[in-house]
């Protein structure tokens, strides 16, 4: 048995370096086969900026002429969240966050910096439409403030399935709503109205802002929250 078990071993090491040599050779020849004068996007984008309905090329780019490059993103993330809660991990509390959270110092530090994180967020997803910024910044910092917030034991982990959800899957969701229904309108997906592109924008960066927080925060998190919070109080109550 242990002959057949070493054996296995051997053969999936040998196909694990297989696979890494094919894959690294792949890299190579991919990054040699590229174009030394890169061409960029500048000279197609820049004739093109009124209809974006924004002034920042980057969002531009990545919110409306290469939109559906930010809906496969986000629809990464949602599935791995998904990933790490189907491992139904077991929660546990270690004796660093119960220091943590006992410490009067962070708690006060954090009731200090979640206001501001929260507001620097709201600025960051509203300036992204002319200047640097966007979902995906104001989104790691309101997942920063909510790491900060578990940290310190200073937020109720949820109990309703479906708010949580909800609020993880209406960037999303929105986003998506917007690409069916520019195509039922006759247009490409995600080929906004000139006259309506900022507005649609906005309301897409804002929720997305809200989804990619909570999801990095659970992702931290690494557990299901109602299985959490249920550890939790078994713990309390000991």
């Amino acid at each position: 048995m242990r002959g057949r078990a070493n054996i296995t071993q051997l053969w999936t090491r040998v196909i694990l370096v297989v696979c890494s040599v094919v894959f690294g050779l792949g890299l190579v020849w991919t990054a040699l086969a590229l174009p030394q004068e890169a061409t960029g996007l500048a000279r197609v984008v820049k004739p093109r900026m009124p209809e974006s309905g924004v002034t920042n090329p980057v969002t531009a780019v990545l919110l409306n002429f290469r939109g559906y490059d930010t809906l496969l993103e986000i629809g990464v993330l949602l599935l791995a969240i998904i990933a790490v809660w189907s491992l139904r991990l077991a929660p546990t509390r270690t004796a660093l966050e119960r220091f943590m959270a006992e410490t009067p110092v962070l708690a006060y530090l954090v009731r200090l910096l979640v206001p501001v994180m929260l507001l620097v967020a709201g600025y960051l997803t509203w300036i992204g439409s002319s200047r640097a910024g966007g979902a995906f910044q104001g989104g790691a910092v309101v997942a920063g403030a909510g790491v900060l917030l578990l940290l310190a034991a200073m937020v109720p982990l949820p109990r309703r399935r479906r708010l949580l959800r909800s609020l993880l899957v209406m960037g999303f969701g929105l986003f998506l709503a917007v690409a069916g229904g520019m195509l039922l309108l006759g247009n490409n997906l995600l080929e906004y109205p000139p006259e309506r592109a900022y507005i649609l924008i906005l309301a897409i960066e804002t929720l997305l802002t809200v989804s990619i927080g909570l999801t990095l925060a659970l992702l931290f998190l690494g557990v299901i929250p109602e299985v959490a919070a249920i550890q939790q109080r078994r713990e309390d109550n000991v």
